[in-house]
């Protein structure tokens, strides 16, 4: 839905799934938005991904959750590296330490923000609890309960 909002050509989508991907790509069809030239990559490792220029903002909603935190760490690493100085990430992350159980095949993790404070400063990024998405919003339906975080160079 974002992608309509958007610059042409100033989207990049990226997953994991190629069957998801795949799907994607048939819902930006049906909303008649192929027009906006996103460019969706799949890839399940962000080692594999390329960018042509820096990213002045990334958002990642409900991912960090699904992540071990070996691959949440390559991912700050990865948005550390390719996010423009100035640039911003978001991503909302259940805050606590256990876990939830499993969804479509993937782990739900809470950790705490400690977590993300010292792997995002590894990285040289800082980051930032900006409230819940319901405390953000009234019009969130999923992942409501989740914090929303801002990353930025440090």
């Amino acid at each position: 839905p974002l992608i309509e909002y958007l610059e042409t050509g100033h989207y990049t989508g990226v997953e994991a799934r190629g069957a998801v991907l795949k799907e994607g790509r048939k819902e930006l069809a049906e909303a008649g938005l192929e027009h906006k030239h996103p460019l969706l990559i799949h890839a399940a490792d962000p080692a594999q991904i390329e960018l042509k220029a820096p990213f002045d903002v990334a958002w990642a909603f409900m991912v960090l959750i699904h992540m071990s935190d070996e691959i949440v760490d390559a991912y700050l690493r990865f948005v550390s590296q390719r996010m423009a100085e100035s640039g911003e990430f978001y991503a909302n992350a259940a805050l606590g330490d256990h876990l939830h159980g499993k969804w479509q095949g993937f782990p739900v993790l809470s950790r705490p923000l400690e977590f993300y404070q010292r792997s995002a400063s590894s990285h040289g990024l800082s980051v930032s609890e900006l409230g819940t998405l319901a405390s953000l919003s009234d019009r969130i339906k999923r992942g409501g309960s989740t914090t929303m975080l801002r990353f930025t160079h440090a």
